[in-house]
């Protein structure tokens, strides 16, 4: 409920045309959060261990290691989603280690953060994507495990390839550097997304 009332909040901020709050990291476990900068700006993921445990702490695993620090977003389709997380950059790498799947009820809508994989379900790695848009055809296909709760429009700028080419990008946008919120002190967290300046008194 939480995440569904910061969700309604924004979009309502947004259609109003106001400035957004800085967000409020009290109200989020810090140890189930990422920090992901990208080459536009930060994005703030927050995880689901209720839903996908394994997965979850595997990805703090490569978090914690530096594995996705540097890696491209390889395959991006405009209007459906965002893919990274292979060191070999062409969708057929990984971390080494497969996971079983773990499906739940969540659906695939825009800033939902989901593993992908060939076609055995029990064989997604490091690779993850984004969703652009919603996509309700990819449930119970595809282990759900984060959605992005701040900085979607940073996604949204992420160089894109064609549907011609399944999304394949040619000198591709990268992740600079994804944390563990809870390893990060809080004064650079509060720096992420501060709150707008005060409007400029008016003078007579």
């Amino acid at each position: 409920m939480a995440l569904l009332r910061r969700l309604l909040l924004a979009a309502l901020l947004s259609a109003a045309g106001t400035p957004a709050l800085a967000l409020d990291w009290s109200s989020l476990d810090a140890e189930n959060v990422l920090v992901m900068q990208l080459r536009t700006g930060p994005v703030i993921i927050e995880m689901r261990p209720d839903v996908a445990p394994n997965h979850v702490a595997r990805i703090k695993q490569l978090v914690r290691a530096g594995f996705y620090d540097g890696l491209a977003f390889h395959r991006v389709i405009p209007g459906f989603m965002a893919q990274t997380g292979d060191p070999r950059g062409d969708g057929s790498g990984g971390s080494g280690q497969n996971l079983k799947a773990e499906f739940s009820n969540l659906h695939h809508m825009r800033g939902t953060v989901s593993m992908a994989r060939t076609d055995d379900e029990d064989n997604a790695d490091s690779q993850f994507f984004i969703m652009l848009n919603a996509n309700l055809s990819l449930d119970h296909k595809y282990t759900i495990w984060g959605r992005v709760i701040e900085g979607m429009e940073n996604v949204d700028q992420i160089k894109q390839g064609t549907e011609a080419a399944d999304g394949r990008v040619d000198f591709p946008d990268r992740i600079v550097w994804m944390k563990v919120a809870a390893d990060m002190p809080a004064a650079e967290r509060d720096k992420l997304f501060p709150p707008p300046a005060p409007p400029l008194a008016a003078t007579p």
